[in-house]
């Protein structure tokens, strides 16, 4: 997930029509490690692979986030793969999931179960694609978990959440609720211009490719946060 938008940016709404994404998925775009991440394998967009069909008629279909790598997903993926006793054994929230990478890698981490939070149905798709190409299951929920109550699990990773400020407005409450509720919660965030750094705390840094470098080869330093007042 991300707030950048995707180059294909205006579909041709009469070439496709979803019905299998699925199939569309694995005809089209490359099954290929992530940039940063050669651990994972991820459908991935490329120019060829006509990621426009997939949008509907639907004036507010969201851009294809999820056929993309972005910072923040990254960044979680890589500190759990450094320090996998933080989901080891324990139920894991993966926030806007997008492509699924960060609950792919909290579970071959061992995590008991993940359950991908994304309201995207092109996205949900592509998560269990991208899980079953990884050897793992991962759960979906497309509810709005942001309008309920904190839910149950043992940690909350959250990937390139804060991305505009409408969004944050309505994340970091939850992810504050959840918090105070013993939910344990990682944010990984490349500091775009929503994240609000005063509310958070370093954990760590890396140094992560991100969506919109192109073929430069740049990454971003990125940081995986907690809450302030988690400790």
């Amino acid at each position: 997930m991300s707030g950048h938008r995707h180059p294909e940016a205006e579909p041709n709404r009469d070439a496709f029509s979803p019905r299998d994404v699925r199939a569309f998925i694995v005809e089209n775009l490359h099954l290929k490690p992530a940039p940063g991440l050669q651990e994972i394998v991820l459908y991935t967009a490329h120019p060829g692979s006509g990621l426009s069909r997939l949008r509907t008629s639907d004036a507010e279909d969201a851009p294809p986030y999820w056929a993309y790598n972005w910072a923040g997903g990254t960044l979680l993926a890589r500190h759990i793969l450094n320090y996998p006793d933080i989901v080891g054994g324990r139920r894991v929230l993966d926030l806007g999931a997008g492509s699924g990478i960060v609950g792919i890698v909290a579970r071959k981490c061992g995590a008991s179960l993940v359950i991908a939070a994304e309201i995207d149905t092109n996205a949900i798709a592509a998560i269990g694609l991208n899980a079953a190409a990884n050897g793992v299951a991962i759960e979906v929920t497309s509810a709005d978990v942001l309008a309920g109550s904190p839910p149950d699990v043992d940690v909350i990773l959250a990937g390139d959440v804060f991305y505009n400020p409408q969004l944050a407005e309505r994340v970091l409450p939850f992810l504050a609720a959840s918090r105070k509720a013993g939910v344990d919660v990682l944010i990984g965030d490349p500091r775009r211009q929503s994240l609000p750094l005063a509310a958070l705390k370093l954990v760590a840094e890396y140094a992560v490719p991100d969506f919109g470098d192109g073929s430069t080869g740049q990454g971003a330093i990125g940081g995986v946060f907690t809450l302030a007042d988690a400790g």
